[in-house]
């Protein structure tokens, strides 16, 4: 069993860490627990600190919510129904998608061959049971830390693009580009996440919230918009070469380093 605390663990997260307010961009992650005690207790805890937490306690079905959206972390226990955590990490790892997706194994098997087995299946860590949530949450932070930068960072550097988070600003090869909020959010997700593509119901999910009604084609107007900005296509400048790529039938991921 997990070592329960009465109160919800207090990480001391950063300004930076989790954001605040509204459209802001929290760490999400899923949860996989058959024990439903534990599944609650985790919820509890990790939604505390401001992560933003889909559960199940069912292996299919989580293969099912990471298909729908990708999260930023699994926390993932090893005994599941219909589909045990070890075949989920291989099926992911295969996946070009969440082939990078952070893994948080847990387990009651402690023995040295189950850890190696959990890692070579693709953990990222590895969390024998019983442990307290103060334990997990650092293990969550310190992986999210080494996959999204921006969660222990005022700064973001990507190719040609450098975002101050702190002060609000993006520059260009030097060159301050100005964004609105939206476009800023954004392009924010996309510079935590260089390379990757992402359909236009999973960009509604992170930059407006999962629980916002708004159109598809409004993530094509600000993406529309983003590149104007981006690529000085508003008589001011010199067009640059376009940093959004355009991936048919699949939706917009950010180039790191564009063709010149």
């Amino acid at each position: 069993m997990l070592i329960a605390s009465p109160e919800p663990v207090r990480a001391d997260f950063g300004a930076s860490d989790v954001p605040a307010g509204q459209g802001a961009l929290r760490p999400s992650i899923l949860v996989v627990e058959d024990e439903r005690a534990l599944l609650d207790l985790l919820r509890y805890n990790l939604e505390a600190q401001g992560f933003e937490v889909r559960t199940t306690a069912d292996g299919a079905e989580a293969m099912l919510l990471v298909e729908e959206r990708v999260p930023d972390l699994v926390v993932l226990d090893w005994m599941l129904p219909s589909l045990s955590g070890l075949e989920i990490c291989r099926r992911l790892r295969r996946r070009p998608e969440t082939r990078g997706l952070p893994i948080i194994l847990l387990t009651a098997r402690d023995e040295e061959p189950d850890r190696i087995r959990g890692l070579e299946a693709g953990a990222d860590d590895y969390v024998p049971k019983p442990f307290s949530p103060k334990e997990l949450v650092a293990r969550i932070r310190a992986v999210l830390r080494r996959s999204r930068p921006a969660l222990s960072t005022d700064r973001l550097a990507v190719g040609v693009l450098v975002m101050d988070l702190a002060a609000h600003r993006v520059m260009r090869d030097g060159l301050e580009i100005h964004l609105g909020p939206t476009e800023f959010r954004l392009l924010r997700h996309f510079m935590e996440h260089p390379g990757r593509v992402f359909s236009r119901e999973q960009l509604l999910d992170a930059v407006w919230g999962h629980d916002i009604e708004i159109e598809l084609r409004t993530v094509d107007v600000h993406i529309r918009r983003l590149r104007k900005a981006l690529n000085g296509e508003d008589g001011a400048a010199e067009a640059r070469p376009d940093l959004i790529r355009t991936v048919r039938s699949a939706g917009y991921a950010l180039d790191a380093t564009p063709p010149r």
